[in-house]
């Protein structure tokens, strides 16, 4: 909660980390420039079980940045329990903390969920000129191709840490370890829908990916049929207005009225 002098928070950047100790000062550097002076906003860091010096790292910038606070999981859970434990105010922005995400694009993310009047459910980052190895391309190439013919979320990147959702769209999705990666095929199944904003992509600025390709393969795809499961079991949300009595009219006819 904000403390009495500050503006309460309207967006809360959320930035999963493990083991990221010398990207925390030059990230939070940049999403303070993108967003001072646009939104009243947070920045929560969730680290998730780091054994590096991440965790120095945030209490020494806390020091001194008011709107900056701190997760820590104890043992790591993961990127959508990271996610999952940040997210905190109306509108939820999110990237990851290896710096590869540019957060100057943070707000077009956030004004594309706001322009959205309550119809859209997410704004996720396209990535362009991606600076990962080949393999790690080409992975994520055969993961969005597969996955796209399969739940037909129309998204050609799910990969990306930069989105922008209200936090209550997050909080009603099913909750599972990998979830982050199907955001866009879960708010289509909510009947939503999704902006897309082009973002261009950075080389990591030190560190070494702390997700892997391997030890979550099966684990994935296993996650993808349940995913198609959960696609085809929804049925339509029925809408709901409420019949209420009326004080009778002087004919003393009692009337209705319904109520949105």
């Amino acid at each position: 909660m904000p403390a009495p002098d500050q503006t309460p928070v309207a967006v809360s950047i959320v930035v999963p980390v493990r083991n990221e100790a010398d990207n925390i000062t030059p990230l939070i550097a940049e999403i303070a420039a993108a967003l001072d002076g646009r939104w009243a906003y947070e920045i929560i860091y969730v680290n998730d079980g780091s054994t590096d010096a991440t965790g120095a790292r945030l209490s020494a910038v806390m020091a001194e940045r008011r709107n900056l606070r701190q997760l820590r999981h104890a043992v790591s859970s993961g990127q959508s329990a990271a996610v999952r434990s940040g997210v905190r105010a109306a509108i939820v922005a999110t990237l990851d903390g290896d710096g590869q995400n540019n957060p100057a694009f943070l707000p077009d993310l956030i004004a594309a969920v706001e322009s959205g009047n309550g119809r859209v459910g997410l704004a996720a980052g396209q990535r362009v000129g991606r600076k990962d190895t080949g393999f790690k391309k080409l992975q994520s190439r055969i993961a969005n191709t597969v996955r796209g013919i399969i739940l037909r979320d129309g998204t050609r990147d799910t990969g990306c840490g930069l989105k922008a959702f209200p936090r209550e769209v997050f909080l009603a999705m099913p909750y599972f370890d990998g979830l982050h990666r199907f955001l866009p095929a879960l708010v289509r199944r909510e009947g939503l829908t999704i902006a897309y904003v082009d973002v261009v992509d950075r080389p990591r600025h030190s560190g070494v990916s702390n997700y892997g390709f391997f030890d979550r393969l099966w684990i994935g795809i296993m996650d993808l049929a349940g995913v198609w499961w959960l696609i085809r079991r929804k049925k339509p949300t029925p809408v709901v207005t409420e019949v209420v009595a009326e004080v009778p009219d002087v004919a003393g006819v009692p009337g209705v009225t319904e109520v949105k």
